[in-house]
């Protein structure tokens, strides 16, 4: 690694303790800014600690919605959160350090020098709060920092939507102009900034075009709309970025184990390294059940195509296919998201099948999975992408979709790309709205949605899944309900002796009553116990804690609750709709 980037990998993890001088110097109140801010390297230092805005890997991989299922249920599917007393997202510190560099930085530099800078500040300032915006709606909106003796600032009321998304437009407006236009997945860039720029136009356009609610119903979705599909079209443009290929087999999966992000596709990632000992722990979460036996829920492996382009659900009886049957000639993504007949762990040649102990659907997770040397708890060093040319390119084409604008053209310059990684036929536009597919519009409470954006949005789901996008795409089209559909795993026809793989060995056993003798290989699961089946033992689909029901509110759950010592302190803070704090 290089020595110029050891800083950033050390902030970005280690919580900016123990590798930067400024973190060392006087409480930031008490720092003067003519004392501090003199040279170039003060105000490197400075903007390195904004890092730690950059989610940590849990924060990426830890899915638990309807794309991955756990053995046991969130609050976010029971529809049983509470109003907290504290916490909860509502947090100011971050925004503090980023404006005051922004109202200091300039008091002793040209802004030749600082240039660079304050457009990394811009570029966080429009992270923070599009993030508190995805959560709670309005929020005030501060560009000054905020000081413990400021009445007026500290009891502030929550300041429009509209406003503060237009103000987050000014600000990674200003990022881009300002930025360099180096390329680095370390550091913020111009390119990062056009990445985020596609993601928070996408985000606020199709929340404003499907929340029509009185306490939404905003205007100008187009011009979020369009803001996305510009920013993306720049960076596409920009010819820096570009899929990473190998082999359709194998493509996917790498990027995803390989120690170092790719430089040519991952815009932004968080770093971590063996030899400073920063580590996450994908391994551990999908190969034990420490972290609730994550697998992919059924419904969504339902979803992935054939290879040829050919829908998996319109094969007759799709619903019965058992396990070995289903894997085959699927859109090679499927294989390198979770362990398929032939899967071998990356450095070893024994196949395996899936885990029951570590997967409750039976659908094993494998996506950021390295060799078998990092699978104790917390010993993954891989990095984790942040932003990635991927996400952009689905981005631009939801975004034209969207804007009635998408043409062949671009589904060329966009999913065509990420098809052709895996070796799969294009996306027909004009195939896929003469002839919608029902399966998946069935998921959807919207009935009004085309053939094609059904499309992009099954794209969206399989290429970015475990990365963090489920809860924000669903709030964003006002889907809520889908997450109260019953979970489902693996189909089985009922309690037997069933080889996984077709190797001819048992690989799992489902049985009644007493646990049979037999070997030691296979996985014994006790029906009603260990597994459920949709029709006990006449078979059926995995079913997923069915004796607890699910429920979103959609006239609540979009959005978080404000904590209740927060309005506690500041009278002027509403409380979101339908939230009872009893204040």
């Amino acid at each position: 690694m290089k020595k110029i980037n050891i800083l950033i990998v050390c902030l970005l993890v280690l919580g900016f303790s123990s590798c930067s001088k400024f973190m060392d110097r006087e409480p930031m109140a008490k720092i003067s800014p003519e004392s501090y801010f003199k040279t170039e390297k003060d105000l490197k230092l400075y903007i390195n600690s904004m890092y730690s805005m950059v989610p940590d890997a849990e924060g990426i991989y830890n899915e638990d919605l309807d794309n991955v299922v756990k053995s046991s249920l969130s609050e976010f599917l029971t529809g049983r959160r509470q109003v907290p007393v504290t916490g909860g997202g509502w947090g100011w510190t971050e925004l503090r350090k980023i404006n005051y560099f922004l109202v200091n930085c300039n008091k002793t530099l040209p802004y030749s020098t600082t240039r660079k800078y304050v457009g990394a500040a811009k570029f966080f300032r429009a992270w923070f709060y599009f993030e508190m915006v995805k959560k709670f709606g309005d929020v005030p909106w501060y560009n000054t920092p905020l000081d413990v003796n400021d009445e007026a600032l500290l009891t502030k009321a929550r300041d429009p939507r509209k406003m503060i998304m237009d103000s987050v437009l000014a600000d990674i407006d200003s990022a881009i102009v300002s930025l360099d236009a180096t390329k680095s997945n370390e550091l913020v860039t111009k390119w990062t900034a056009l990445a985020l720029k596609s993601r928070i136009g996408l985000f606020e356009g199709t929340f404003r075009k499907y929340h029509k609610e009185a306490n939404f119903n905003l205007p100008d979705e187009n011009k979020f709309l369009q803001a996305a599909a510009d920013a993306a079209a720049q960076l596409m443009a920009g010819g820096q970025y570009h899929l990473y290929t190998s082999t359709p087999d194998n493509a996917y999966r790498e990027l995803f184990s390989m120690k170092d992000a790719n430089p040519d596709e991952i815009i932004l990632s968080r770093k971590f390294s063996a030899t400073l000992q920063i580590y996450h722990n994908a391994n551990y979460y999908t190969i034990t059940a420490s972290y609730g036996q994550p697998g992919l829920e059924k419904s969504f492996v339902n979803s992935y195509l054939m290879k040829d382009g050919s829908r998996f659900t319109d094969k007759p009886d799709y619903n019965k296919i058992q396990f070995y049957n289903e894997c085959q000639d699927r859109d090679p993504r499927l294989a390198q998201t979770i362990r398929t007949p032939g899967y071998t762990r990356i450095g070893n040649t024994n196949r395996l099948v899936p885990d029951f102990g570590a997967a409750v659907t039976g659908y094993q997770l494998i996506k950021y999975v390295t060799d078998e040397t990092q699978d104790s708890y917390v010993k993954n060093d891989n990095d984790m992408p942040v932003f990635r040319y991927a996400e952009v390119l689905l981005n631009y084409a939801e975004a034209k979709a969207e804007l009635g604008q998408l043409t062949q053209a671009d589904i060329d310059l966009s999913i065509k790309l990420l098809r052709d990684r895996v070796g799969m036929p294009n996306l027909d536009v004009a195939a896929a709205n003469a002839h919608p597919d029902a399966y998946e519009a069935a998921r959807y409470n919207n009935k009004t949605i085309s053939g094609v954006l059904l499309e992009i949005r099954r794209e969206r789901r399989i290429e970015l899944v475990i990365e963090n996008f489920r809860w924000h795409d669903i709030c964003r089209w006002k889907e809520g309900p889908m997450l109260t559909k019953q979970f489902k795993g693996m189909y089985f026809p009922g309690v037997g002796q069933f080889d996984l793989d077709n190797d001819g060995n048992i690989d799992v056993v489902i049985y009644e009553g007493t646990k049979p003798n037999g070997p030691k290989g296979p996985a014994y699961l006790k029906l009603g116990t260990e597994i459920n089946l949709e029709n006990g033992n006449a078979g059926g689909s995995i079913v997923i804690n069915p004796g607890i029901p699910k429920e979103f509110n959609e006239n609540r759950d979009y959005l978080y609750p404000v904590p209740i010592q927060e309005r506690t302190l500041n009278k002027n803070l509403t409380q979101n709709p339908n939230w009872n704090d009893g204040l």
